[in-house]
């Protein structure tokens, strides 16, 4: 069984958890997720099964859309709503959409973030969330990230009590902590922040309505339908450059052979096709210009 299960993640589990629960219910050990989401967030999981975990990265390097609320007056250790508050200010003026476009519109393009405490970034061969754990801080490795758009959903500022929140939309690299923009939105508008709300609509080209639940997993193992939920690999890579060959160069692809470099391919990473079907990915030679090497082979 190969392809991409397209699983919308429920809150109260961890990314780990969802790939344990579809490893039994595929009945398949060769099962890999594409960036971790927290437990306190749904959304967009895709797994890669089978032969298809061999794009595991490629998959996870692609853009992720997300729709989150800030909520000012306070912050948090955790960055959300599940953490202790750290700091507090109460809103006292009326917050104008103008202004907090302004602000999200600051944010667009190249920034640079550091990741919160409790998030699993490795220093010095231990993840940062152990260290918050035993009420130690450490220094963080600064990271930048890209954020590609960025957008007010809310059509107001909702006020509760002394604190007050919005909706956003944002398009974003791999390796963005939306927990920490929210933060150093909250910032730029002079308040303490943290996110409230999370969920994650889109990873590469796959979206929310070509997800299944863990449910509908579930009804298609018992009815042994799981092939039918799975998307083809092609799926996971149509952010990439595609080659498309002839049959005469199909059996070198399988086999891994280098190739002389197609003269209307100038990426340095691409995808290998041969009547639709993913047979590759292939690089730039990095010892031998003007030739090309496998990086994944997928047929054999």
């Amino acid at each position: 069984m190969d392809g991409i299960l397209p699983l919308w993640k429920p809150k109260g589990y961890t990314s780990h958890d969802c790939v344990s629960k579809a490893r039994g219910m595929l009945r398949t050990r060769k099962v890999g997720h594409t960036g971790t989401l927290d437990p306190d967030v749904e959304g967009v999981l895709p797994l890669c099964i089978g032969k298809a975990t061999k794009i595991v990265p490629f998959l996870t390097d692609t853009e992720k859309v997300y729709e989150a609320t800030v909520t000012l007056g306070s912050s948090t250790d955790t960055e959300d709503a599940s953490g202790e508050t750290v700091e507090e200010k109460p809103v006292s003026e009326d917050l104008d959409l103008q202004r907090v476009e302004e602000v999200l519109s600051d944010f667009e393009g190249e920034i640079t973030q550091i990741p919160p405490m409790y998030s699993a970034v490795k220093v010095n061969g231990k993840k940062l969330y152990e260290y918050a754990r035993e009420g130690l801080e450490v220094e963080r490795p600064e990271r930048i990230v890209t954020i590609k758009s960025i957008e007010l959903m809310s059509d107001h500022v909702k006020r509760e009590g002394e604190a007050a929140s919005f909706a956003i939309r944002v398009v974003c690299s791999k390796g963005t902590y939306i927990r920490t923009l929210c933060v150093d939105i909250g910032k730029a508008l002079g308040y303490p922040a943290h996110m409230s709300h999370l969920i994650r609509t889109k990873t590469g080209d796959i979206t929310r309505k070509d997800c299944y639940t863990l449910e509908e997993v579930q009804k298609a193992a018992d009815d042994n339908e799981q092939p039918s939920l799975l998307l083809p690999l092609a799926r996971g890579l149509n952010h990439m450059v595609t080659w498309e060959v002839e049959e005469k160069f199909v059996e070198w692809i399988k086999h891994g052979r280098v190739l002389q470099q197609p003269e209307d391919i100038q990426e340095d990473v691409f995808v290998v096709e041969y009547e639709g079907t993913v047979l590759a990915i292939y690089q730039k030679h990095p010892a031998k210009p003007g030739q090309i090497k496998p990086v994944r082979v997928f047929q054999s």
